[in-house]
């Protein structure tokens, strides 16, 4: 961990700085994946799947047997709280829902907007050294409740050629309709440009690793969405004298041990807080199961002392948490002023695990500084906003001369047309 005192807003941007190779870096492996799936699909697939995850499947779907078998291996315990989470995803994502706006913007001219679901969307969702089943239950659920027709989940195999049974349980609970055994950018390439197996999706959800987040973005240049560039892991807290120690500690640690890129801040105005963390996290570390991930992370993190609360929001919304702790006496001051966060967690008692499981909101969240401009996923994102409007002979009477002109100025003569020809004969 780096401890700094009072950065120099000179320095903000390089102490900030995200412990992530650049899309350069990586760019040129995922050109090459993306382009030979296009070209080989299911040979493709199964070949980096056999490079990366170090498992030969000759197919990689995922039977009806097998998910029914998950369900057999998963405790009654655990079988709840996957349900009681469930239900808490769906009351907040069911709020989201809004009914049809209609306006009269004009006599006779009558505009509104409606929503629609994306028809075909695909679920990325992690595995690797900690199988992601919460992320089906953020990102299936909300898709389930949106409407969409096809609900594609790709997650990579173990070295048995297995999916976390966990992940199969909340796939089927949360009405997903295909699975497959793919992970990686070769998850994304298939997902993007179809394979014999796999159905391409107009939209990818779901976070990764730089090379998934990467992935997402070069989709977009094949004319497929994604939610939003969402990397590595990343939490931030500001705190005060008030605030305890080993809470804030072990929060900066279950950021920690998601992977060796994450990162996790602390931004303080007590130096005897930043004392007590630091005692803490070493005391807390030595009993963690992956206490390994954790040191690497850990290395890449800083506790920053800031004067005042002015100038350490000032420096929150420059870095642009993916995850916002407060622990502070003046919360209010903070929750105000917060313009940059993915998701922001209040008071003593609002663990950022809580948005990760069960609390209701999503987790899956724009990392790397991009929550300045992209918003979590929500209910929104498996939708889209489609405008209707219908005008009457007298609309078109009451509108048709401000089109004519406006057209007329703009050059562009059959637009006019296609009014003045309506206009003469209504007259």
């Amino acid at each position: 961990m780096q401890i700094l005192q009072n950065p120099n807003k000179s320095t903000w941007s390089d102490i900030l700085k995200r412990p992530t190779q650049t899309v350069d870096d990586i760019e040129e492996t995922v050109n090459q994946i993306f382009d030979e799936i296009r070209h080989k699909g299911d040979e493709a697939i199964k070949k980096y799947t056999s490079y990366f995850d170090g498992i030969n499947l000759e197919n990689f779907v995922v039977s009806k047997e097998e998910i029914n078998k998950a369900a057999s291996s998963i405790s009654d315990e655990l079988k709840i709280a996957i349900e009681t989470a469930k239900q808490n995803i769906e009351t907040f994502h069911r709020a989201q829902q809004s009914s049809k706006i209609e306006i009269e913007t004009t006599f006779g001219v009558l505009c509104w907007q409606e929503k629609r679901p994306i028809e075909k969307v695909g679920l990325y969702i992690p595995g690797g050294t900690a199988p992601l089943f919460s992320t089906v239950l953020m990102l299936a659920i909300p898709a389930q409740i949106a409407g969409c027709k096809e609900i594609i989940l790709c997650s990579p195999p173990n070295k048995e050629g297995k999916i976390a049974s966990e992940i199969l349980f909340a796939a089927k609970l949360c009405g997903v309709t295909k699975i497959y055994k793919v992970g990686g950018i070769q998850a994304i390439a298939g997902l993007t440009f179809g394979t014999e197996t796999i159905s391409k999706v107009y939209k990818i959800f779901g976070p990764g690793n730089q090379f998934v987040t990467v992935a997402k973005q070069l989709a977009i240049k094949q004319g497929v969405a994604i939610d939003m560039p969402a990397g590595p892991s990343e939490l931030l807290v500001v705190a005060d004298e008030t605030a305890n120690a080993s809470y804030v500690a072990s929060d900066l640690l279950s950021q920690a041990e998601h992977g060796t890129d994450s990162q996790v801040i602390l931004v303080t105005t007590s130096k005897t807080l930043i004392e007590n963390v630091s005692k803490e996290i070493n005391s807390q570390i030595k009993n963690l199961p992956r206490k390994a991930i954790a040191l690497k992370s850990m290395a890449n993190s800083k506790l920053i002392f800031i004067n005042n609360d002015e100038l350490a929001l000032q420096l929150i919304n420059e870095y642009g948490p993916e995850h916002f702790i407060i622990c502070t006496k003046n919360e209010q001051f903070y929750i105000d002023g917060i313009t940059n966060a993915g998701s922001v967690f209040i008071g003593d008692y609002t663990p950022e695990s809580a948005g990760d499981y069960a609390s209701g909101t999503n987790h899956t969240l724009p990392t790397n500084g991009f929550s300045k401009a992209y918003s979590g996923v929500n209910l929104d994102s498996f939708m889209k906003s489609m405008t209707f409007q219908k005008i009457s002979k007298e609309g078109l009477l009451n509108i048709g001369k401000t089109i004519e002109l406006m057209a007329e100025a703009e050059g562009l003569q059959a637009h006019k047309n296609a009014v003045s020809i309506r206009l003469k004969d209504l007259k």
